[in-house]
């Protein structure tokens, strides 16, 4: 058993969810509260180390009108324990599980655990099926896959991802260091590209929505 999982993301025209430098801004504010409207919905929110590392984000609902008990559960996929102790995250907003490894440091495991929960999954890398069982034990049925590019690619790799919603921006990013949607090592051959079937498409201010079921 696992949760239902979303996987949602803006992206420009060309694929980019950010620049070479980080810069991300790429959702109209009618998306926006789109997100967090599918936040509301969802039991958990995950998403990787380096997405914490780099946004520092709340992960909380508060694009539109909520209370704290409309927060998701908080899941960071964290190998190594990296999480700064002052990251958001792990306020009191709602409830944070940290995914590490047994390669993760003592002392900084410890540390997370007068915070929040710690799962440790996996000996080097966060084993991501084990981690979704252990999240449906625990009752969380749906969740909102926010990853970077690399969480992105394992969640297909291991056949975790359900449904894929993503925003598309009219505008254009290049860069061949700017993060896409999914990266990660990739397929060779197209014909073992990861399938997906459209559900519906629609405009929303200028962006172009389209939210796809995946094929296992």
């Amino acid at each position: 058993m696992k949760p239902y999982v979303i996987l949602n993301a803006a992206m420009t025209l060309d694929g980019k969810i950010a620049t070479k430098k980080g810069s991300s801004e790429i959702s109209g504010e009618d998306d926006l509260k789109r997100v967090h409207e599918l936040r509301k919905n969802s039991d958990a929110i995950m998403v990787g180390i380096n997405t914490v590392l780099a946004d520092d984000p709340r992960l909380t609902v508060h694009k539109i009108p909520a209370n704290l008990k409309d927060n998701p559960t908080r899941i960071v996929v964290d190998n190594k324990a990296r999480i700064p102790l002052k990251s958001r995250v792990l306020n009191d907003e709602a409830p944070t599980i940290i995914a590490v490894t047994k390669k993760a440091p003592v002392n900084r495991v410890k540390s997370l655990q007068k915070k929040v929960e710690v799962l440790i999954c996996g000996d080097e890398q966060v084993n991501l099926k084990k981690l979704l069982e252990e999240l449906a034990k625990r009752g969380l049925k749906s969740l909102m896959l926010e990853g970077g590019s690399t969480l992105n690619y394992s969640m297909f790799e291991d056949e975790l991802i359900d449904e894929v919603r993503v925003c598309i921006a009219p505008m254009i990013a290049g860069g061949t260091k700017s993060k896409t949607l999914v990266d990660g090592s990739g397929v060779d051959y197209m014909n073992n590209a990861y399938k997906l079937r459209l559900k519906k498409s629609y405009k929303l201010g200028n962006d172009l929505i389209v939210e796809y079921n995946a094929i296992h």
